[in-house]
């Protein structure tokens, strides 16, 4: 699933709230289309009833059976995701690509390791593999046109 948006605040007191977009037009939302936030690390879908852009960048949106104040506070901080779109590259496996920990480069991916629920990128490093987990907290860039990645890496990982 893509990350589309991030609860910002609650908006009034019929449960709408505003959200910040993230790398996505308002446009591309699809209000036919569920969106899904996590609760207790389960997505959980809900379908937009209402949306209203508010400015560049942001929204104010009111999804079903959020109905008060208390249900949107509730939301706030949280992330939307959606499974209808697609990130671009999404489906590019990083093979070529040279991965950066906070700019220092270490490497180039020669594969994937599709662990799941844990994918790691192969990355040769000085002659040998090394196997970095692929995952969305550690992502500050991913430039296609370069094709470079830039993790901020846990100290001791590689």
């Amino acid at each position: 699933m893509l990350k589309i948006a991030k609860v910002t605040k609650s908006n009034g007191t019929d449960g709408d709230i505003l959200i910040g977009l993230f790398d996505i037009a308002i446009e591309e939302i699809d209000t036919q289309e569920p969106v899904f936030i996590e609760f207790d690390g389960l997505p959980v879908p809900f379908f937009i009833e209402s949306l209203q852009p508010k400015g560049t960048g942001r929204a104010i949106i009111h999804i079903t059976d959020v109905d008060s104040l208390e249900d949107a506070e509730e939301l706030v901080g949280r992330e939307i995701f959606a499974d209808y779109l697609e990130e671009e590259g999404e489906d590019e496996d990083f093979t070529g690509w040279t991965v950066l920990d906070k700019g220092t480069e270490l490497g180039t991916v020669s594969d994937i390791e599709d662990i799941p629920g844990n994918p790691c990128l192969v990355v040769l490093m000085e002659g040998k593999e090394v196997l970095i987990p692929l995952h969305e907290d550690f992502i500050l860039e991913a430039d296609a046109s370069s094709r470079r990645l830039n993790l901020d890496l846990p100290d001791g990982l590689w």
